[in-house]
C-alpha cells in the first residue's frame, strides 16, 4: 500500500501540470476526429491517431447490425466459460470461419488477446521446458512464460545469431525437454518484423517449436489480410499462431491457432484463461465474424489499400518535416522523441493544439527513447494526416522551447 501512495504522488504531480496523458476516454466513437476527456475530466477534441481501429470497422453499418441481431437472439452475455456452457452458435461459427481463414488450423477462442498470448504459453509449456523469446515480446507472452517455467531466456531483438547461441547453450545441457521460441509478426513499439523463415529454420535445427503473435497485422496487412505471416508465406510453418481481435476486428477477444485437434483440445483444458474466464459474449463473436467477412471480401482489400496509402503518406510527411520515423510501414507509425521530459511536454501541447496520439515512454521503451505511436486508420483522410503532422511539429517546437526555459532556470538555481 505504501508503494501505491508513492506512485500516486508522482502520477498526480504530473496530472496537476497537464503531463499525464494516460487513461483518457472518448466521448464519441473512435473516428478520425474524436472528442476525448482526460482522467481529470477535462474535455478536448482533435484529429485522432490514438485508436486501434485499423480498418475503421468499429462503426461499420454491417458490424452494428450484426451486434444488434446478436443481442436480439442471445442477449449480451455468454454466462459461462467455453468449457462450461459459455459457447454460443456465434462462437462456434466464428471458430469455423476463422479456421478457414488460417488454412484449416484448429482455433481456440479467448476473451482477450492478452489472455490468448498468456494462455498459449502457460497451457503448453511445462516446468522443465524452456521458453526463448525476443527481448521485446509482448507482456502477455512474458507473463505466460514466467507462469509456466523458470527457464525463460531472452535474445536480443531480431538478432538471429543471438537466438542460435541461446538455443545451442540450452541443448548443450538439455536434449530432452521442450523449447518454445516466441516472437511477434509486428512489434508494436518499433513497427518491425522478423524473418519468420529464418526463425523456422533455426527452430528446426535445435528441435524447438515456434510461436508467433500477430496481434497488430492480422486482418489489416498484406493482400490476403494474413499480415506478415501471409506475406512471408509462413502460415503452414508456424506451430502456434496467436491473434487479437481488438486492432482490426472491432471487438475485444483473441485466438490461438494450432495444427491439430489434439493440440486444440489440450489447450482448451490446460490453458487457464480459456477454462477459467467467461467466453466471448455473443455480441463479440457476432461482431468479429462479420468483421472477418468484410476483411475477406473485396471491400476488405480496398480498406487495406486505403490503410497502406495512409500509412505511407503519414511516414513520408513526418520524414519531410524532419522527424525520425521508426520501423517499416504498418498501421503503427512510431516517431522518435528522445528524452522523457521532451515527450511529456510535447504530449501536453499536442492535446492543446488539437492532436490525439499516444506517448510511449519508459518502461514500455528503453529509457531516453520515448516516442509517439501514431495509429493509422483506413478512414483517415489526407487532410487528417497533414493536420496531425502540422500539429505535432508545433507541439514539438513548443515543448523544446519550454524545456530549454526549464533547463536555464534550473542551471541558474
Amino acid at each position: 500500500m505504501a508503494r501505491a501512495e508513492n506512485f500516486f504522488s508522482w502520477q498526480d504531480l504530473r496530472r496537476q501540470h497537464g503531463l499525464w496523458p494516460y487513461a483518457r476516454s472518448t466521448s464519441s466513437a473512435p473516428r478520425p476526429r474524436s472528442d476525448i476527456r482526460t482522467d481529470a475530466g477535462e474535455a478536448s477534441s482533435g484529429v485522432n491517431f490514438a485508436s486501434q481501429d485499423y480498418l475503421s470497422l468499429s462503426s461499420h453499418p454491417r458490424i452494428k447490425a450484426a451486434a444488434r441481431d446478436a443481442i436480439d437472439a442471445y442477449g449480451v452475455h455468454s454466462a459461462g466459460s467455453a468449457a462450461l456452457l459459455g459457447n454460443t452458435a456465434y462462437s462456434l461459427q466464428l471458430s469455423q470461419a476463422l479456421s478457414e481463414f488460417v488454412g484449416g488450423r484448429e482455433v481456440v477462442l479467448y476473451p482477450t488477446g492478452w489472455a490468448a498470448g498468456y494462455g498459449a504459453i502457460q497451457g503448453f509449456v511445462r516446468a522443465d521446458d524452456h521458453v526463448v523469446m525476443d527481448l521485446l515480446a509482448h507482456s502477455c507472452l512474458q507473463a505466460g512464460a514466467s507462469a509456466a517455467t523458470g527457464n525463460v531466456h531472452y535474445f536480443r531483438h531480431l538478432d538471429q545469431n543471438a537466438l542460435v547461441r541461446k538455443l545451442a547453450n540450452i541443448r548443450a545441457t538439455d536434449t530432452q525437454n521442450g523449447i518454445l521460441v516466441a516472437t511477434e509478426s509486428l512489434f508494436s513499439m518499433h513497427s518491425e518484423t522478423p524473418d519468420l523463415r529464418a526463425l523456422r529454420n533455426i527452430c528446426d535445427a535445435y528441435g524447438a517449436s515456434l510461436l508467433v503473435d500477430c496481434a497488430h497485422d492480422f486482418g489489416c496487412m498484406s493482400e490476403d489480410g494474413l499480415g506478415h505471416i501471409g506475406a512471408q508465406e509462413m502460415l503452414g510453418d508456424i506451430d502456434i499462431v496467436i491473434g487479437s481481435f481488438s486492432k482490426t476486428f472491432a471487438s475485444n477477444g483473441g485466438f490461438v491457432a494450432v495444427k491439430t485437434r489434439a493440440a486444440a483440445e489440450y489447450l482448451r483444458y490446460y490453458s487457464a484463461p480459456h477454462t477459467f474466464s467467461n467466453a466471448l459474449s455473443p455480441v463479440q463473436a457476432a461482431t468479429i465474424m462479420e468483421a472477418l467477412a468484410i476483411i475477406r471480401s473485396d471491400e476488405g482489400k480496398e480498406l487495406r489499400r486505403k490503410l497502406r496509402d495512409n500509412v505511407i503518406h503519414l511516414r513520408q510527411a513526418m520524414a519531410r518535416s524532419g522527424r525520425e520515423v521508426l520501423g517499416e510501414p504498418s498501421p503503427i507509425v512510431p516517431v522518435r522523441v528522445g528524452g522523457e521530459g521532451l515527450g511529456r511536454l510535447a504530449s501536453k501541447y499536442l492535446s492543446l493544439y488539437g492532436g490525439i496520439a499516444n506517448l510511449v515512454e519508459f518502461p514500455a521503451v528503453p529509457l531516453g527513447q520515448s516516442r509517439f505511436r501514431f495509429q493509422v486508420m483506413a478512414a483517415h483522410s489526407a487532410d487528417d494526416i497533414e493536420t496531425m503532422v502540422a500539429v505535432f511539429n508545433r507541439a514539438m517546437d513548443s515543448a523544446a522551447t519550454e524545456l530549454e526555459q526549464i533547463q536555464r532556470e534550473t542551471d541558474t538555481c
